[in-house]
């Protein structure tokens, strides 16, 4: 019979195909469809089984990968292939400072927390660290040289572990989290004065009983949860247990650009007093903000994913170190890589990788540098990565056009603004 074949989703061939179902049972031979009431109720069943089959063509799409478009979808789909999408990024700036007149008075410690407020493009930017950072005082000076300060806010959250819980979760509160910048501290007790801190893993090679990390996830709404280990890949965490966990929340790209710092931070001395805020210099900035980015786009999920899998976390081949870039340094807009055997003369044992930075031409000196510590875990013993940087070529065109006033009614000036656009993008 015609209902049985169940090949049309439009609302209008599911009608047909009901009333030729209606038109095969001998009681409805010279019923007319058209003009009875009975044509109320098709329309009811052809709207629900429409209905239906959108609904059901939508979940079946949001099983696949490469298919789904809800962002929780593709984040849990990438998760089953141990892929962790890249979260925001907070543009980093390098800045320094001198406070002089300092009396009895043997280190400084710029607290973790806020440091600097920051501008550029008519716009302020509050910038944070991480972790606290110390130095001696010497001659009653002390230098605080090229750190790295984070555009955002620095947040603290607190854990307490109970494991009468059956299924006790440490979920951070807040969206827009750069991931990078997530400290993590466990105490025995809230009364304890010393603490273990945790290290982030992407995998668990290596990874033992008594190993003292933590695997990070998305969750919905761009939030993340940290997961502690079982005592079988990773130390399990014990009752009442405090876990202390710190990150900073950023505005991602938006935070690029500040040039101009002023200080607001927060500085004592071995004591634990804070000094004097008019001892303190002025900031000079050692480096603009940059490499601030988005959280990590759906369509970018879909290609990487897969192919950071394949890579299992490895860079061997040239395609591997191109995929694991990607991962790693999201501030990436093309790369290329090639092996040394590939030069003239061949340069064994190295691999050679380009990069066109979305926020400029070139990778700075310092870029790289990170960039080279960071694909050391993933690259094989003996092999270099070495960064070089993009030849660009430069075409000025010469043009001398004609056209035919007879087959156009454009002016030669609009003509000339029109060729000019064209041949320019």
């Amino acid at each position: 019979m015609a209902f049985g074949q169940y090949v049309n989703l439009d609302f209008d061939q599911i009608k047909t195909s009901i009333k030729d179902y209606l038109r095969a049972n001998t009681n409805f031979t010279d019923y007319d469809f058209e003009g009875s009431n009975l044509s109320i109720i098709i329309d009811a069943l052809a709207y629900n089984t429409y209905t239906t089959a959108y609904n059901t063509n939508m979940a079946v799409n949001e099983c696949f990968l490469d298919s789904s478009t809800l962002r929780e979808n593709v984040v849990a789909l990438a998760r089953n292939i141990g892929y962790v999408p890249r979260s925001r990024r907070s543009s980093r700036a390098r800045v320094s400072f001198l406070i002089s007149g300092l009396v009895e008075t043997s280190t400084l410690t710029l607290n973790s927390g806020i440091v600097c407020n920051g501008s550029g493009d008519n716009t302020n930017y509050i910038f944070s660290i991480p972790e606290n950072i110390t130095i001696p005082v010497t001659n009653g000076v002390a230098e605080f040289n090229n750190i790295e300060i984070y555009e955002g806010n620095y947040i603290t959250q607190t854990f307490t572990v109970d494991t009468s819980l059956f299924n006790q979760r440490y979920i951070l509160d807040n969206s827009f989290i750069d991931t990078s910048t997530i400290q993590v501290k466990v105490k025995p007790s809230s009364s304890s004065t010393s603490s273990i801190t945790y290290k982030q893993i992407d995998n668990i090679v290596g990874v033992t009983s008594t190993s003292n990390s933590y695997l990070l996830q998305e969750i919905e709404d761009e939030r993340y949860e940290l997961i502690f280990g079982d005592n079988v890949i990773g130390k399990k965490l014990s009752n009442n247990n405090e876990v202390n966990v710190s990150y900073i929340v950023t505005d991602g790209k938006d935070g690029n650009g500040a040039a101009e710092f002023s200080f607001v931070g927060n500085i004592t001395n071995q004591d634990g007093a804070a000094i004097d805020a008019d001892l303190i210099g002025l900031v000079t900035t050692d480096e603009k903000s940059r490499d601030g980015d988005e959280i990590e786009s759906i369509s970018s999920i879909r290609y990487f994913a897969p192919r950071i899998y394949s890579s299992q976390y490895r860079a061997v081949t040239a395609s591997d170190y191109e995929s694991v870039l990607g991962y790693i340094y999201p501030n990436v807009e093309s790369v290329s890589a090639f092996g040394g055997e590939e030069m003239t003369p061949p340069r064994f044992g190295k691999v050679f990788i380009s990069v066109k930075p979305r926020n400029g031409d070139f990778l700075s000196d310092e870029t790289k540098r990170e960039l080279v510590q960071k694909l050391k875990s993933y690259a094989v013993a003996g092999i270099v990565p070495e960064f070089i940087d993009l030849k660009y070529l430069y075409v000025e065109l010469n043009t001398t056009p004609y056209y035919n006033n007879l087959l156009s009614m454009k002016c030669v000036m609009v003509i000339v603004f029109t060729l000019k656009r064209v041949l320019t993008t």
